[in-house]
């Protein structure tokens, strides 16, 4: 089975047949266009780094030394990224030529496009930073790593015309620390280099390969940012997938109500019309008189099955409503107390009112008791809602789907549900979700 294509000039330097691939030649190009790069990046760096050059003069003061300092360090933390993060971009598509692996960005999309949005994520990502010490590296330590490549490159070159030079006697010629005055002194010299040129492509795969290694560790996304960016798109996509939901359960309870409610209304009332004009006793009264007490229980039945969808009054007049008309239609003795100066966004609404309503249904079938309590707080960006009742406790999600269903929907928009339910009672059910309220 034939092995894989080698990615990278490091992983392809050790493979037969090496010299007469591409990478030699695409380890030169990269080298040589990280010069114009350098040179973008040198002078606006070194213009924000400037006070530090200052704060070396034996002449400054410790005071002013110190000011020097905290200027540089102030100018290159706050405009810097601003300089690096367009030329980390490129240098993240040149990084192709000496990596074929694919490479992805550390940078996350801003909440909004906001100027304000846009600058508060990006100072905060690690990949800012890093952008910025690879810029600082291009100026000051790899110029001086391509500088000492170019020499060693120059030297091999002067030694192969080195014979030529001198054949019109115009010695002495000085190649490194030697002098050479005749083509027979410099002739070794040429025969030394021409054995060392195939050597020349490795030296170039080799430095390219290290700079291209640096590059797509400090430019692409790291592990732990990986992880991080795929759970951002993870509870990005559950919280879409919420709205839609939502949007999806108020179509169906507006189609119910306005479509089938309505109809099943007008049959109810033409029914007992016409048991009106019907003679009292007779069977066809009869029959239109259980016709009628049917079609009127399964409206009750479809008008519970619209609150269990979504609530009306929720969707009309918001939580404080809806809690209070939970409370009319429960069984137990319910005391609301809510206090929400606005309205949370509809997907936190409707979670905080089935809660509510799952856990009067559990206080009702398993408590043993007759009042209940639920309050509603907004409080530092958390909307708490919680329900009490004096009941006989021992409330276990092991034992139905009740809690369990609750705290999956409650976890599912990164609330919290805690249950505190000794035996004996009281049972207290706690959730918290964090949001912010409605301007409106």
């Amino acid at each position: 089975m034939p092995a894989d294509p080698p990615s990278t000039p490091l992983a392809a330097i050790g493979r037969r047949r090496f010299l007469l691939t591409t990478w030699p030649w695409r380890s030169a190009g990269y080298l040589a266009s990280g010069v114009p790069v350098a040179f973008t990046a040198g002078p606006p760096l070194a213009v924000l780094g400037l006070p530090w050059l200052l704060a070396l003069s034996p002449d400054a003061a410790f005071a002013e030394r110190s000011f020097l300092a905290v200027l540089g360090a102030v100018l290159l933390a706050g405009l810097g990224p601003l300089v690096t993060m367009p030329l980390g971009r490129l240098e993240s598509h040149r990084l192709r030529l000496v990596d074929d692996r694919p490479v992805l960005t550390g940078h996350r999309l801003p909440p909004d496009r906001r100027i304000r949005s846009w600058l508060r994520t990006r100072y905060r990502e690690p990949v800012t930073w890093r952008e910025l010490g690879y810029f600082l590296l291009m100026i000051s330590v790899i110029p001086v790593a391509y500088a000492a490549l170019l020499t060693l490159l120059a030297f091999l070159a002067a030694c192969m015309a080195s014979p030529l030079v001198l054949l019109g006697d115009d010695g002495p010629m000085a190649l490194g620390p030697a002098r050479v005055e005749s083509t027979a002194e410099a002739l070794p010299y040429a025969i030394a280099a021409v054995v060392l040129l195939p050597g020349v492509p490795y030296l170039l795969a080799l430095s390219a390969g290290t700079h291209g290694a640096v590059a797509r560790a400090l430019l692409q996304r790291g592990p732990g940012e990986r992880l991080q960016a795929e759970l951002v798109e993870v509870a990005r996509s559950r919280a879409r997938l919420v709205d839609a939901f939502e949007a999806e359960r108020r179509r169906i309870e507006r189609d119910l109500h306005d479509g089938a409610q309505q109809r099943l209304l007008d049959l109810t009332m033409r029914l007992g019309l016409v048991q009106l004009d019907l003679p009292p006793g007779s069977p066809a009264a009869g029959g239109v008189a259980d016709a009628h007490r049917q079609a009127k229980r399964l409206m009750e039945e479809l008008r519970e099955l619209i609150r269990g969808i979504h609530p009306r009054v929720l969707t009309d007049r918001g939580l404080t409503a809806a809690l209070l008309e939970l409370a009319d239609r429960s069984p137990l003795d319910v005391t609301v107390d809510a206090d929400l100066p606005a309205r949370p966004p509809d997907h936190v609404e409707s979670t905080a009112y089935f809660a509510a309503a799952e856990a009067l249904t559990n206080a009702a079938k398993h408590s043993g008791t007759n009042r209940t309590r639920v309050t509603a707080r907004w409080d530092g960006d958390v909307l708490t809602v919680e329900i009490v009742d004096d009941g006989v406790g021992g409330a276990d999600p092991g034992r139905g789907t009740g809690l369990t269903g609750m705290a999956d929907r409650v976890a599912v928009i990164d609330g919290r549900l805690l249950v505190s339910s000794p035996a004996g009672g009281p049972t207290v059910v706690r959730v918290e979700l964090p949001c912010t309220l409605n301007a409106h």
